[in-house]
């Protein structure tokens, strides 16, 4: 997913990437940690992820640590669940659909409240730790879409590669073992010459009459977190808290690309050809979240939450490997990385920078009395400010001048590419004795700083729950209609091509928890 630039601006992003290929790094990587709905126990999942204001749910911790002091006792919560997404791909006039049903998990872990003690001032205090794991991304999809295209072809981007770092045909050979040089070892890219016999350019056999692309794609992994946190409340006035986070993101994605021709002349000088990417991304890292929550009346909440940006330090493997038949060309020829890496995965590393959070938040929750059995309701409401423009990616060696240099071209065109943008959720309970009934919802605004990409996400949710003598259990279905786009490949001299996804996801989450 990359925006689709206005030809005064591609030049500059396009010849980027055909400079950086090899590592083929983009502003897509940045935005895979960065642009996700809420997740959490059943409770916060069901009123539509509000939890920056309300407290006593162990989902606090991954959004506004001080809704931590509320505890007053310990307590053990397991989220399991199941994610199923349907896709509708359209490009290029043609429809296609896909679907992926995966398992899925929210917030779990354990909370020690502290209880509670009075202070020499007369200030009654107590304090509660925590230690939870949330599932922040889900990568489990499935994408497939189709369309004939007569404007431009994937091929075109190997020939930008070559013309933009002046390659000659040793260079060609040899030096993009990942993209380039398997189209050129295949024929599907080969030589101009002149007169004499000189090598003066590339060409594509791809004829300009056009092709039928085929884009398919599986992938898989998330984004997880632990958080540690800690917080303490003052006069049940006061709330304070903190948690140390440490992400963790694992995604693989499995892609084949072909482009046949459907003219149906037998020796035009093409027939296919097929590229074949294995690609592996894992990391680890660390950040921090900090916020407050103020009850200037008992039945009043205002919250504010900090989530610094994380640092995440990421290892990428990719395998990839091209067949080409261009019949009476040069026949078919096949070609892979691993043939030219002596068997071996191509490797990089690096650190991403996650967008900086912030988060607004108010509750009104209707009989507030120290007992929570005999409160009534309560609606809420979050405003997330999420700064997109700020993701950056890192040379994970300071002394690298190479990867600097060119990790501050891509930091450019993340800076481009994207906007910062704001979340909204609200969310709602009514409690009678022992059941709860839940209703919620959500906008995500789109990232993308071009306004013809309309990307969004809308939530709505709905649960009950069930507490009695310290044990609980809550259900929710939460379900998200997503717009967002795909890119097959990009180009510098023309208006890129893409597949507008309309998508919906379904999210049933069980939470079991046991106070003790």
């Amino acid at each position: 997913m990359l925006l689709i630039f206005l030809k005064q601006k591609a030049v500059f992003i396009c010849l980027l990437f055909a400079t950086i290929s090899a590592l083929a790094q983009t502003p897509d990587e940045a935005l895979r940690t960065a642009w996700y709905t809420a997740n959490g126990t059943a409770r916060n999942m069901a009123t539509g992820g509000v939890m920056g204001s309300l407290g006593g749910d162990i989902t606090a911790a991954h959004v506004n640590p001080a809704g931590l002091g509320f505890f007053k006792t310990r307590e053990w919560v397991l989220s399991p669940g199941m994610w199923g997404q349907k896709n509708a791909l359209q490009y290029r006039g043609t429809d296609s659909n896909t679907q992926k049903n995966v398992f899925n998990y929210g917030t779990m872990g354990w909370v020690f409240g502290a209880g509670a003690s009075q202070n020499p001032n007369g200030s009654w205090t107590s304090s509660a730790f925590s230690i939870s794991i949330n599932q922040l991304a889900n990568y489990h999809n499935n994408l497939s879409f189709t369309g004939f295209n007569n404007k431009s072809s994937f091929s075109e981007q190997y020939l930008e590669e070559l013309v933009a770092d002046g390659a000659d045909t040793t260079a060609a050979l040899s030096n993009y073992i990942f993209g380039s040089s398997l189209a050129f070892r295949t024929y599907l890219i080969d030589t101009l010459r002149a007169a004499n016999g000189s090598v003066n350019g590339f060409k594509t056999l791809v004829p300009a009459s056009g092709v039928q692309q085929l884009y398919q794609a599986a992938t898989r992994g998330g984004m997880h977190e632990i958080a540690v946190g800690f917080a303490t409340n003052t006069n049940d006035v006061w709330y304070w808290g903190g948690s140390i986070t440490i992400p963790i993101v694992q995604y693989r994605r499995t892609l084949t690309y072909s482009e046949t021709d459907v003219s149906g002349i037998a020796n035009n000088g093409f027939g296919y050809f097929t590229y074949h990417e294995q690609f592996q991304s894992s990391g680890a890292g660390v950040g921090l979240k900090l916020g407050t929550i103020y009850k200037p009346r008992p039945y009043v909440r205002f919250g504010l939450a900090l989530h610094t940006p994380q640092l995440i330090g990421m290892r990428d493997q990719i395998r990839s490997s091209m067949v080409a038949n261009t019949e009476n060309y040069a026949g078919v020829h096949t070609e892979s990385s691993d043939n030219l890496n002596d068997g071996k995965a191509g490797i990089r590393k690096y650190v991403i920078v996650t967008p900086l959070r912030l988060i607004v938040s108010g509750s009104y929750v209707f009989r507030e009395v120290a007992d929570t059995r005999k409160q009534r309701a309560f609606i809420s409401a979050d405003v997330e400010y999420v700064r997109y423009k700020g993701a950056r990616l890192k040379p994970d060696d300071a002394e690298d001048a190479v990867a600097e240099s060119y990790l501050q071209a891509v930091n450019g065109a993340i800076k481009n590419t994207y906007q910062n943008n704001l979340n909204v959720r609200v969310g709602g309970e009514l409690k009678l004795n022992i059941w709860m009934f839940r209703l919620g919802g959500a906008f995500y605004g789109s990232p993308y700083a071009e306004k013809i990409l309309t990307a969004n996400r809308y939530v709505a949710s709905c649960g009950i729950g069930y507490r009695n003598h310290g044990r609980f259990i809550d259900v929710s279905y939460a379900r998200t209609w997503l717009t967002d786009y795909l890119f097959p490949y990009r180009l510098s001299d023309k208006a890129n091509t893409f597949a507008q996804q309309n998508g919906q996801l379904g999210n049933v989450t069980v939470t079991f928890g046991v106070k003790f």
